[in-house]
């Protein structure tokens, strides 16, 4: 089996193509090939199958074997992966998600793909879109007891359900601590990913994530995306944002349509065969 590693800005990927794979239950790969010290080692797979309504399709799973909605990052990686290994010709295309419909545009130069700018659509605002346990029309600013203590929250959906805690400092962020608590809270019945905010200024804020599914995270593409998002609506930032993460910066597009765009990079690490049954 043909697998190749790639990361969007620290967020890890293990690529490959089974046009037998629409169905597959992929849960036991994922947790041995994600494994850091017996297996590659990944936050997930990203899985090329055949679409009936795109150009591809893209499964992720991710390395506890859970099966998520989207992956920023690894929507990245996967239309890099899908042009250079020559099952895509094309600049500009489709991919099938459980989230939907998601249009890459590639940067490419001398036929390497150097950037990605990702179409991701628009946020959902409401409570039950997110889902979240309360009635609001825009889940902003919302209080949760945490192991006692209240924690302020933002909440949307984009992709995949993320919450926004705002703080002063990046570097005191919790997020191996609170974040897997806030994940698995009473008032998210899906879960959530949790994205801890620093505003710098109207363009520039920081971001870490704790990722529903895979845990801390050097990087969250639809994390990113929801935390620019999330600070334009409480009107900390602009339309257009950088969100600086650990290894890299991603620039956010929130148009007024409220379509999202992203526009990062991708990396091949290695490519490898492995005698999988």
């Amino acid at each position: 089996m043909k697998l190749t590693k790639m990361h969007g800005l620290g967020n890890d990927f293990i690529l490959f193509a089974d046009p037998k794979g629409t169905e597959k239950d992929y849960t036991d790969l994922a947790i041995r090939l994600c494994d850091r010290r017996t297996g590659i080692g990944a936050d997930g797979l990203a899985i090329l199958v055949p679409s009936e309504t795109c150009d591809v399709r893209m499964r992720i799973i991710n390395s506890d074997g859970s099966e998520a909605e989207m992956c920023g990052n690894a929507i990245r990686c996967f239309a890099k992966y899908a042009y250079e290994h020559g099952e895509i010709t094309k600049e500009t295309f489709t991919i099938e998600t459980l989230a939907g419909v998601m249009k890459p545009t590639l940067t490419i130069e001398n036929g390497i793909v150097t950037q990605v700018t990702v179409d991701m659509g628009k946020p959902f605002f409401k409570s039950q879109d997110i889902p979240m346990n309360v009635d609001m029309d825009k889940v902003i600013d919302v209080d949760l007891d945490v192991n006692g203590e209240t924690i302020t929250v933002s909440s949307v959906l984009l992709g995949v359900p993320h919450t926004e805690v705002f703080i002063d400092d990046i570097t005191k962020a919790p997020v191996t601590t609170q974040g897997p608590i806030l994940e698995k809270h009473d008032a998210f019945p899906s879960n959530t990913n949790v994205n801890y905010i620093e505003v710098i200024n109207d363009k520039h804020i920081k971001v870490r994530t704790w990722e529903r599914g895979a845990g801390a995270t050097l990087a969250c593409g639809t994390g990113s995306c929801a935390s620019a998002v999330m600070s334009f609506e409480k009107g900390l930032t602009g339309r257009e944002v950088d969100v600086e993460l650990y290894l890299g910066t991603l620039h956010i597009s929130y148009l007024e349509d409220g379509t999202v765009l992203m526009t990062g990079p991708a990396e091949e690490v290695f490519e490898t065969e492995l005698p999988i049954e």
